[in-house]
Order: structure tokens, then sequence, then C-alpha cells
């Protein structure tokens, strides 16, 4: 017959199934939360079509390249002339070859939302933002160029990436954080948009519409995408557990 105290050493002895998991997984259990086609499917997806066309700009001949980044810009002649091909496509290409450094974007504001909230509902959080900055920003400079307040040389500049809809879901995550964590991330996420700014031209045109871009981007998130997600979190009903 085992002892009280003999029984309380051997539990002692025995690992917390916690820490026992936690050992077994060692270092390289960061890499769950990494984006992969299982549990992350329409980030991991994005991922490698961005991967796609950053390699085509690297290493397909310039001339071709630089046209389907002209096809592909929302700038205000496009969004005249071709709206939904513009709006479509500038989204699938990267303005640097800095592709890891989006990896790791990604990976921390869209990844996180598509796990708690469903691919469908990621995507059209990631898109919804990318469409209604790039309008709020270009239409005023379409209407400028159109009562000639603006030269027309200022409808055709590059305007491709997807940092409008990262903003988006970064600005939606900001609101479903509580408490002191909030205001930590919605401090990131202004300083991040101020130090786009600033690394560019501060004064050009292009970097005012990507600021005013940007801020209308992460607040849409913030104050529509958020508020939306939250209230589709299904509560427990008056008669369940916990």
């Amino acid at each position: 017959m085992i002892t009280e105290a003999g029984s309380m050493l051997l539990r002692a002895e025995r690992p917390i199934p916690a820490i026992a998991d936690a050992r077994r997984r060692g270092p390289w259990s960061v890499l769950r939360f990494a984006p992969n086609p299982k549990s992350t499917p329409f980030t991991f997806g994005y991922l490698l079509v961005l991967l796609g066309t950053t390699l085509l700009l690297q290493f397909a001949d310039p001339a071709v390249t630089t046209r389907l980044l002209e096809l592909s810009s929302t700038d205000a002649h496009n969004l005249w002339r071709r709206p939904l091909t513009s709006m479509l496509t500038s989204a699938l290409w990267l303005s640097d070859e800095g592709w890891l450094a989006y990896v790791l974007i990604f990976a921390i504001a869209v990844a996180p939302l598509e796990r708690r909230f469903g691919a469908r509902r990621a995507a059209l959080v990631f898109f919804s933002g990318h469409v209604l900055a790039t309008l709020v920003t270009e239409l005023p400079v379409m209407a400028l160029i159109s009562v000639h307040l603006l030269p027309a040389s200022a409808g055709h500049w590059l305007d491709i990436g997807v940092s409008y809809g990262f903003f988006t879901t970064a600005g939606a995550l900001v609101f479903l954080l509580r408490g002191r964590v909030r205001l930590v991330a919605l401090a990131a996420v202004e300083a991040f948009i101020a130090v786009i700014w600033l690394g560019d031209d501060p004064a050009s045109l292009g970097s005012v519409v990507t600021l005013l871009g940007h801020a209308c981007a992460a607040h849409f998130g913030m104050l529509v995408c958020g508020p939306r997600l939250r209230a589709s979190i299904r509560r427990p009903g008056p008669g369940s557990d916990g």
C-alpha cells in the first residue's frame, strides 16, 4: 500500500502535461503560428502568389514587368480607364523585393484574423480595405485633375501593393484586443504608418496619398470591420455552461 507521502512524491515526479508538451515541442513550436495551408489557407495561398509575382519581377524581361505594373497600378488614370482590372491586380504585387518581410507581416496581422474567423472573412476584410482605401484616396485625385487643380501627370504614379489590406486587418485586430494591449497595438499601428510616410518623400503627392490610404484602411478596420467581427462571435446562450 502506497503511503500518502509516497503518492505525493510520485505525483511530483510526473511532469505537468502542459510543461511536458512544451518540452516535447521544443523551440520549433513557434512554427505552428506560421501561415500554412491547413489552418490559414488564404494567408498561405496569398503569400505564394506574392512570391510568384516577386520572382517574376526579379527574373522576367524588365520591359514586360514594367508594362504589367503600369496596367496593374490603381492610379487615377488606370482607375478611370480600367477600374476592375487595376483594382484586382494591384494587390498581386509588392513594391519591393522584401517578400520574407511580408511573410512576417502577414503572420502577425492576417493569419491570426483568419484563424479566428476563417478564410472567407479574412479575405473579405483584407480586400474590402484595399478597395475602399484606394477609392477614398484616388477619387479626389481624379476630381482635382478633371478641374485642372492637379496636372495630368498626377494620375500616372505607380500605386501597387498590399499595404491597404494589411492595415485593414491590423486595424480589425486592434479593435478585438482589450485594455492596455489595445492601446499599445493602436500606437504601434499609427507609428508604423508614420514611419512608412517619413521613410519616403513626405512632400510628394504619392507619399501623401499613401499616407491617407494607410490611415483610412487602418481606421476602417478598427471602426467597421472589427465591430462587425466581434458581433459575429457566437455567445453562449442563457442555459449553456460557462
